[in-house]
């Protein structure tokens, strides 16, 4: 009855010592050390987190840099008018300021303002842009062959349109064409020296002299057309992006297929408006070059294409699951 009536409390204390479980001192130490680890972890994710933030920052300043120093570069060339025609023209000459306004590579043809301005014996005094005598100037165009200002009336602009050659407007973004421009004038039937001054005025070309010839007080300018930077700079990107857009639809139509998924709504939503999506971009080409171009051949045809067919591959492989589903009871 002794042993059985043994409580607990009458236990001695070293019985009690021997009784008590040990203390998980391995537990502890795995904890401390994990709390550790990840401690120096958030350390190093604080440490390293503001440098990540400092590169964006300074890789987005180092491209906008770039994209004002490209800018300001192709300004500032636009802005230098070209000059050609007689070395010493003296104070009696007509000069000619020519503006390079819009080139119709389906038309084959460049447009031009041209104005007539009178120097020294030609011109009336105290009279602006008005000649002494008839001014008739004979042109390199094939429409305006023959510009008339009779004397003692202002000259005004004119519209003049001349042509382009060797050139395909196929080969866009990289085609190329040449231009020449010519003048020879005389004023009351008497021939004068000439000064020509050549400005660019469309913002899809740059416009280079390749050449220029002169014979007696006529002269004639060869300009190299192509397309100019920021036309070229935005014509591979759209290549890039079509591209990008076709295998982002492509892999996502492949792992959609691979899941076994069925037919997932929001994804058929999203390669649908791809496939239109491309055809806006396409449509919005800077100088809107006609289909059929270097560049549908390099990068829209086949977006299209592989577009439709990821397209094609979620809808018909959606359906055999769906169907599949369906029929289980």
């Amino acid at each position: 009855m002794g042993a059985i009536e043994e409580t607990p409390a009458r236990r001695t204390p070293q019985q009690r010592r021997t009784v008590r479980p040990p203390r998980p001192t391995a537990r502890s130490r795995v904890r401390i050390h994990a709390r550790a680890r990840a401690t120096a972890v958030s350390a190093v994710r604080r440490t390293v987190r503001p440098w990540r933030a400092y590169a964006v920052v300074v890789a987005i300043v180092l491209l906008v840099t770039a994209g004002l120093l490209l800018y300001f570069n192709e300004r500032s060339s636009r802005s230098h008018a070209q000059v050609a025609g007689a070395t010493a023209p003296g104070p009696d000459h007509l000069e000619i300021d020519v503006v390079l306004q819009r080139v119709d590579t389906a038309a084959q043809t460049v447009t031009a303002k041209v104005v007539v301005q009178p120097h020294g014996a030609l011109e009336q005094a105290d009279s602006l842009l008005v000649p002494s005598g008839d001014v008739v100037v004979e042109t390199t165009s094939l429409e305006q062959t023959t510009l008339k200002y009779p004397a003692g009336q202002q000259i005004g602009s004119s519209t003049v349109v001349f042509s382009l050659f060797d050139g395909r407007v196929s080969d866009y973004p990289f085609d190329r064409y040449t231009t020449v421009i010519g003048f020879q004038a005389t004023v009351g039937g008497r021939a004068v020296p000439l000064v020509i001054g050549l400005a660019e005025g469309d913002p899809f070309f740059a416009f280079r002299q390749a050449g220029k010839l002169t014979e007696g007080d006529g002269i004639a300018v060869t300009e190299r057309i192509s397309r100019s930077r920021s036309t070229l700079i935005l014509a591979w990107f759209m290549m890039a992006a079509m591209w990008a857009l076709a295998l982002a639809v492509l892999l996502a139509s492949r792992l959609i297929v691979r899941q076994r998924r069925g037919i997932i709504w929001p994804a058929l939503s999203w390669m649908a408006a791809t496939l239109f999506a491309l055809v806006g971009m396409r449509n919005a080409a800077p100088g809107n070059p006609p289909i059929g171009t270097l560049m549908d051949y390099a990068a829209f045809f086949w977006a299209e294409l592989l577009v439709a067919v990821g397209l094609t591959m979620v809808v018909v492989r959606g359906a055999r699951v769906e169907g599949v589903h369906g029929a289980r009871p």
